[in-house]
């Protein structure tokens, strides 16, 4: 019996050795589950935060979209704005130039009106004189009277 003995220990033994192993296996198993579950948290997470920004890229999108298209608008305003400033700069000028004529023109007239003036002067002098001198010519000579 004493082998049988013997044989019973290695038996207990190797019994023992497998339950090692099989708790060892269990723990292994229930870290594997315990990963597993993790990652797919992880994947979840993952494929949620892939949903908000693929979201947010189409709602990036459509503002970049409404932006360029204000700023189209914008820029057709500032050449339209442009256009006008340049036609009122033109009109602008054609005035200028025309006060400038009708400045010139009005400095002529006036030194024609200066000159026609002291021509009169001169002629009206020249008419008193001529006058003055007659009547004394008459009062000296009644007879030219």
């Amino acid at each position: 019996m004493k082998g049988g003995k013997k044989q019973l220990q290695k038996l207990e033994t190797r019994v023992r050795e497998l339950e090692g192993e099989l708790e060892a296996e269990q723990r292994m198993g229930v870290d594997a589950i315990k990963g597993v579950r993790k990652y797919e948290r992880r994947v979840k997470e993952l494929s949620y935060q892939a949903e908000e920004d693929k979201k947010n890229v189409f709602r990036l999108q459509d503002l970049v979209n409404k932006l360029q298209l204000k700023v189209k608008a914008y820029k057709h305003q500032a050449e339209e704005a442009e256009e006008q400033a340049n036609t009122h700069l033109t009109k602008c000028r054609k005035v200028q130039h025309e006060l400038e004529e009708a400045s010139e023109r009005a400095d002529l007239a006036e030194s024609q009106v200066n000159k026609i003036r002291a021509k009169s002067r001169d002629m009206g002098s020249m008419v008193c004189l001529k006058l003055y001198l007659y009547r004394k010519f008459c009062l000296v000579m009644p007879q030219y009277s």
